[in-house]
């Protein structure tokens, strides 16, 4: 059986949205996946797209995805690329069809001269897990996700400055910028991106 994977293009719009839910089903979360095609078509496919997609196909079958952005390395001074979504379709698995996504994705990382290709997965899919080890990742395990969503990120959005400097300074434990005569930067890490969650399937 033969193993093909392409980029994805307008026409494959449903058939993401088709794994995208598949895969909130199989991270136990069916109800968070609220995109629409049309979601997809604006952010993806249009003059300036905020990702990229791989389709995989097995014999002309839509077997599974991969869907990447890049990100930016502010220490590296060198851009990344941030896997949001790697899926196999249960019955195409065992056939190295994430293997061979992940691959392609890493392939672009390089060609792109990427440093490096990073992604989330849950902690209790161990499947996934053993096979990103197998790949050569590693945890991160000093690090924490962090993420605003919906009313605290209105309320974020919102805020007075001169109000929450002093609790912001308090909640991470950094200088705030007052003047333009400081050179102090506010933090001491590089970020991180976050809302992602990977999965994929030998």
């Amino acid at each position: 059986m033969a193993t093909t994977i392409r980029p994805a293009t307008a026409a494959d719009a449903a058939q993401i949205l088709a794994f995208i839910r598949a895969l909130a089903a199989y991270e136990r979360a069916p109800h968070a996946a609220i995109a629409t095609e049309a979601d997809l078509l604006r952010d993806g496919f249009g003059p300036k797209p905020f990702f990229f997609c791989l389709i995989a196909e097995q014999d002309g079958q839509p077997a599974g995805f991969a869907l990447y952005f890049f990100s930016y390395s502010t220490w590296m001074g060198r851009p990344g690329i941030y896997l949001e979504d790697i899926f196999v379709l249960p019955e195409f698995r065992g056939l190295g069809i994430g293997k061979a996504l992940l691959k392609r994705v890493a392939a672009i990382a390089v060609e792109k001269n990427c440093p490096r290709l990073h992604w989330e997965v849950l902690d209790w899919n161990t499947p996934a897990i053993d096979f990103y080890r197998a790949a050569g990742a590693e945890f991160q395990d000093d690090w924490r996700n962090m993420r605003v969503m919906g009313e605290a990120l209105e309320r974020l959005a919102g805020a007075e400055p001169e109000t929450d400097a002093a609790g912001f300074k308090e909640a991470v434990g950094c200088p705030i910028l007052s003047s333009a005569a400081t050179d102090e930067r506010v933090g001491d890490r590089e970020p991180q991106s976050t809302d992602a969650q990977a999965e994929a399937a030998q």
